[in-house]
């Protein structure tokens, strides 16, 4: 089954477009988890637990793990996951030449271990460092578009002897790679108005919209503009695995992770208004 077939039905079993963002960052870890063999793969899991009911998928970011015991609690956290049967899409913004590109797509296999459903990459280096990813059909492919950050203008809006801005030319781009109907965005919240834009270039191609929660995104258009055919990702990583921060300051671990699945819930609601 194709990654975006798998999210229609994920979306429709949750009736949820949450992604939730695994980000364990080791600072920010409750002292519950500290002392565990492999404490991120432990925190994921307590998340895991808390906010599956409301998750359409998971987002881990790849620079949380990029050690051996951090690998090491990504596989768990990703078999963990489809436990629970919940996509999981690696944020790794990959992106290379060559040899180089076909290595880092190897982290869509399953030779060593559960793999990611899905990946996010960055378009720069142009269509051949993207191609091994490309090719992993049933693979979902999620091309930077435009992102939520403040300096992405810095690149992002420079105008082209086209007339089109940059990311213009990128989501064009995107919608042409699409041959097996495998390819996302990444398109963020903070911007309303070009996410308008971005929808109306490519009215098929889902999104995933970073950016609502701690960035303070526009959650109406980010549903709104985001789903394609009602597919489509809202993602929210640390508003909602570190809601809990003030409970384990209170020496209240339990609630670390109740907070966690209130807000993933809270998310879930709030976005449901707008489906």
């Amino acid at each position: 089954m194709q990654f975006f077939d798998r999210l229609h039905d994920r979306i429709a079993a949750a009736d949820s477009v949450v992604s939730v963002g695994l980000d364990p960052d080791p600072d920010r870890l409750p002292e519950s988890v500290r002392d565990a063999d492999l404490p991120r793969w432990q925190f994921n899991r307590r998340i895991i637990d808390a906010t599956h009911e409301h998750a359409a998928c998971y987002k881990p970011n790849a620079a949380f793990y990029e050690d051996p015991d951090g690998w090491r609690a990504l596989r768990e956290t990703i078999a963990y996951a489809h436990g629970k049967d919940v996509p999981v899409l690696l944020d790794a913004k990959r992106g290379d030449i060559g040899n180089t590109a076909r290595q880092y797509a190897t982290i869509l296999d399953d030779e060593h271990g559960p793999a990611a459903d899905a990946i996010t990459v960055n378009p720069y280096l142009g269509r051949d460092s993207l191609e091994p990813f490309l090719q992993r059909e049933e693979k979902g492919v999620f091309v930077l578009g435009r992102t939520s950050n403040p300096g992405g203008a810095d690149l992002q809006d420079l105008e082209l002897a086209s007339g089109e801005k940059l990311y213009e030319r990128v989501v064009h781009l995107a919608d042409l790679w699409n041959d097996d109907g495998n390819v996302g965005l990444v398109v963020g919240a903070t911007a309303p108005e070009e996410l308008e834009e971005i929808r109306e270039l490519v009215p098929d191609i889902p999104f995933l919209v970073p950016g609502v929660g701690a960035q303070g995104g526009d959650s109406e258009a980010a549903v709104e503009y985001g789903l394609a055919d009602g597919v489509g990702l809202v993602n929210s990583s640390r508003g909602i695995i570190f809601a809990g921060e003030d409970a384990a300051d209170r020496g209240a671990p339990e609630k670390f992770f109740e907070a966690a699945g209130r807000s993933a819930k809270q998310l879930k609601a709030q976005l449901n208004q707008f489906r």
